[in-house]
């Protein structure tokens, strides 16, 4: 039997495999089970603190129930010989405010004045023609008795009878008529007080007086112009209604609506002052208006103006409060909506249902807590528990969602807290009125 040769490539190859082998062997022996690393959270802290709802909107300021002012025009024809105001003075209820040339006016007065007399006198006469027909009607009426009897006992013929007849109707007649003239006369005499009147009331529109307290805001004409006025009254001047206080006309989406209610407080800003000024609620309108397939309704607000700083026109930024609620135990919104993993919950026995925010326990457990949402401003939200008080949560924190790998880094290289950790809502100091608008 021949002897076997070991080629130099196939024993290098042998030995290769086998250190191969005890490789694979050292490596099987270096397999240790993993410990499952326990999840990290982005926790948001429960403290106390006042809590306020708003809706933002924009609005214009207008005088009281008139946006525009109220409007005080000429209703006579004329040229303004006076104007006693100008912009910005401040008038009074029945104050005047410019004059229009009265003498055609005062003319046409005095003319239907003497039409007038000229009917009373027209009565009198006619009274007294009535008196006389009605005297000559007596007459007749006697007379004509009279025949009838003594043609009754044959004592007169009967042709004196017919003319006591024809001497009666024509008495009747003529007291008819007078009567009639009479009534014509008085008809006279009404429609000459209405003529007075009419000229009368020209004459005092000459006088233009202001209807209301207030200030001139816009004035129309010059003295020595003349007014022609037809069908409406020609504007003279423009009223603002005592602006002490103000409207502001709020334009609120219809998705904002719901929520606003007459005599909620308001506070807003306009952009000539660095202040707040306050006011309320006081009609809620229903005339809606579409623009760019949006649907807002006016809301009017009404609010004191100090030293009457706020001008009709100007812009103002508001925030209507909805609700409050202050000095109560809240936590960032998204506590409510946080929902653990199931791999987080092995181990915890039975979930309580219903709405509930999670706290670490002991141990790093979760701990499940039974809440109600209250008072909410979208940031932060009031915590009612089921039962009991929500004080013992105070100081805790509870879980908003899972910290990520890139979150940890970003948070461990900051030098403080990531600016997109929710923080403890502040106290609210400025009980009474909602926040400063956002701007």
């Amino acid at each position: 039997m021949k002897r076997g040769r070991i080629s130099g490539f196939g024993f290098f190859g042998c030995m290769m495999a086998v250190g191969a082998l005890l490789s694979g062997c050292d490596a099987l022996d270096n397999i240790v089970p993993s410990k499952k690393e326990a999840p990290m959270y982005r926790l948001a802290p429960i403290s106390r603190t006042d809590i306020v709802r708003t809706v933002e909107a924009t609005g214009t300021i207008t005088p009281r129930n008139s946006p525009s002012g109220i409007p005080v025009g000429a209703q006579v024809n004329g040229r303004i010989v006076k104007l006693f105001v100008d912009y910005n003075s401040v008038v009074t209820n029945g104050q005047i405010v410019a004059l229009i040339d009265p003498l055609v006016y005062e003319a046409n007065y005095k003319s239907a004045v003497a039409r007038l007399h000229v009917n009373h006198a027209n009565v009198e006469v006619s009274e007294a023609t009535l008196r006389s027909r009605e005297a000559e009607l007596a007459l007749a009426e006697k007379t004509y008795n009279r025949k009838k009897s003594l043609v009754e006992k044959n004592l007169a013929p009967i042709a004196e009878l017919d003319s006591a007849v024809e001497a009666l109707e024509k008495a009747k007649a003529s007291y008819d008529s007078a009567s009639a003239s009479l009534k014509s006369a008085k008809a006279s005499v009404e429609q000459s007080e209405a003529d007075v009147s009419q000229a009368e009331a020209n004459l005092k529109y000459c006088t233009i007086v202001s209807p209301v307290d207030g200030v001139v805001i816009d004035r129309k004409v010059e003295e020595g112009e003349t007014v022609v006025s037809s069908m409406n009254a020609v504007p003279v001047l423009t009223i603002a209604e005592d602006l002490s206080v103000v409207w502001v006309q709020a334009t609120v989406p219809e998705a904002d609506i719901g929520n606003i209610t007459v005599g909620q407080t308001v506070t807003f800003t306009a952009d000539a002052y660095r202040r707040k000024f306050t006011g309320k609620v006081i009609q809620i309108r229903r005339a809606a208006t579409t623009t760019n397939n949006v649907v807002t309704f006016p809301v009017i607000i009404e609010a004191e103006n100090p030293d009457e700083m706020l001008f009709p026109g100007m812009t103002a930024t508001l925030s209507i409060e909805t609700a409050r609620a202050e000095d109560v135990i809240a936590v960032a919104a998204a506590a409510f909506r946080f929902r653990p993993k199931d791999e987080d919950l092995e181990g915890l026995g039975e979930i309580p249902r219903g709405k509930k925010i999670w706290i670490q326990g002991e141990g790093g457990k979760l701990e499940p807590i039974l809440v109600k949402e209250g008072t909410s401003d979208d940031s932060f939200s009031e915590i009612i528990l089921a039962e009991g008080s929500a004080d013992s949560l105070e100081g805790k924190s509870a879980i908003i969602g899972y910290e990520t790998k890139t979150s940890a880094k970003e948070s461990a290289s900051s030098d403080s807290s990531s600016p997109f950790m929710p923080k403890p809502p502040k106290r609210n100091n400025n009980k009474g009125t909602a926040p400063e608008p956002k701007k």
